[in-house]
């Protein structure tokens, strides 16, 4: 594997630290459907978390950033509980790597990078995957992209303690460039669907950030799963052959609204029509299609808002103002809910308007200035290495 040029080290002296990057991403269509075994549909975008690793002498593991104050250092046989701070994300994947059995030789990790905190593009699992190479490189082992998507889900899962689906980590992973990625996440399939056929050539991702924080972390998203999760269970028994909620129709849930909670209802209602509108985005895109795209985007985010409820009042005045601006087809909240990002197709023709509008706008209604960043589809972590990672660690029991 091939880690990526030593240009600069940020807080690294040592010109023999390697460095391993993982992007970000954006989801442009398929939320809350990942813990479901429903259909996400993703792309990265280029920030970048890099992490740059060398040996260490002491016989310890140090973690450090240049975004935080903090830095921790443990032992290998150091099983201490977490930090309950950014350190947790890269230490969750050595734990990871450890109940596996990998052995990893002590090392000094810092993370660098310009992903941006808090809004819904997933810097969680970009440090989280950056990690992971990372370790894997220094101790001279291999993985499959899936293999590697799982684990750090489960660093997340179960030393962070965030409920999150797979899709961040896999599409941080697997991405390829100029293309977005749809996942099937109950077997972890996928295809790669171009963003520059037909009428999409002349279409720009434009990223809108709320700058209201969000956190999977947080007790609203995993409330919003637990509601989720009743409800398919109560499906599940009604109808046995039902693997999840990926397999209902709305005729199902129906059925059973007298035997679930208003909230469980709704939470269940928006999953299921969530996964027919990817299937639709998938077939706007395969026929180069923005105007259905962009109508399947903006009809996600009323689901979204309203069954749910995971919008607040900035992302609904966003998503509401650009629909209503020249060359925009279609926007929706991105990510977790709760703050965060909008995301929008816009006609690259009327991009730089559009955007100025936007700001315009959101500082008039909320005296906030509005970050905008205009992404194309790039690489996953794995493409930007030399060669695909193949498994000598055993999978997670």
């Amino acid at each position: 594997m091939r880690p990526l040029s030593d240009e600069h080290q940020s807080g690294q002296s040592e010109s023999s630290a390697l460095q391993f990057a993982a992007p970000a991403r954006v989801n442009l269509i398929g939320e809350h459907t990942d813990y479901t075994g429903g259909f996400v549909m993703p792309m990265a975008i280029p920030f970048s978390t890099v992490a740059h690793l060398r040996p260490a002498t002491d016989g310890k593991y140090t973690f450090s950033s240049e975004r935080f104050s903090t830095a921790r250092s443990m032992t290998p046989d150091d099983r201490s509980s977490r930090a309950k701070d950014w350190s947790d994300y890269p230490v969750g994947v050595l734990r990871e790597f450890q109940q596996r059995g990998l052995q990893i030789p002590p090392f000094a990790l810092h993370l660098t990078g310009d992903v941006p905190l808090g809004a819904g593009l997933s810097s969680s699992a970009s440090v989280e995957v950056a990690t992971a190479i990372a370790l894997l490189s220094h101790a001279q082992a291999t993985l499959p992209a899936a293999t590697i998507a799982k684990l750090c889900q489960s660093a997340e899962n179960n030393y962070v303690g965030s409920p999150c689906g797979i899709m961040d980590q896999f599409v941080v992973t697997a991405a390829t460039a100029e293309h977005a990625l749809l996942l099937n996440t109950r077997d972890l399939t996928f295809e790669l669907l171009p963003m520059n056929k037909g009428d999409l050539a002349g279409c720009t991702i434009v990223v809108a950030n709320s700058g209201v924080k969000h956190s999977i972390a947080g007790g609203d998203y995993g409330l919003r799963r637990r509601e989720v999760e009743a409800g398919q269970t109560r499906l599940r028994e009604r109808f046995p052959d039902l693997r999840d909620l990926a397999d209902a129709t709305l005729e199902q849930l129906e059925a059973c609204e007298h035997e679930l909670s208003p909230e469980s209802f709704r939470r269940c209602r928006h999953i299921i029509t969530e996964n027919h509108r990817v299937r639709e985005a998938r077939e706007a895109m395969l026929a180069g299609d923005p105007r259905r795209l962009g109508a399947v985007m903006t009809a996600a985010h009323a689901s979204e808002r309203d069954d749910f409820e995971c919008s607040i009042d900035e992302i609904d005045f966003l998503v509401d103002t650009a629909v209503g601006l020249r060359g925009c087809y279609g926007a929706r909240l991105t990510g977790g809910g709760f703050g965060g990002c909008t995301v929008n197709l816009v006609n690259t023709a009327n991009v730089d308007e559009f955007i100025a509008a936007l700001r315009s706008a959101y500082r008039s209604k909320f005296s906030l200035e509005l970050e905008t960043y205009r992404c194309a589809a790039v690489d996953g972590a794995l493409a930007r290495s030399a060669a695909e990672l193949k498994g000598n660690v055993p999978e997670a029991r």
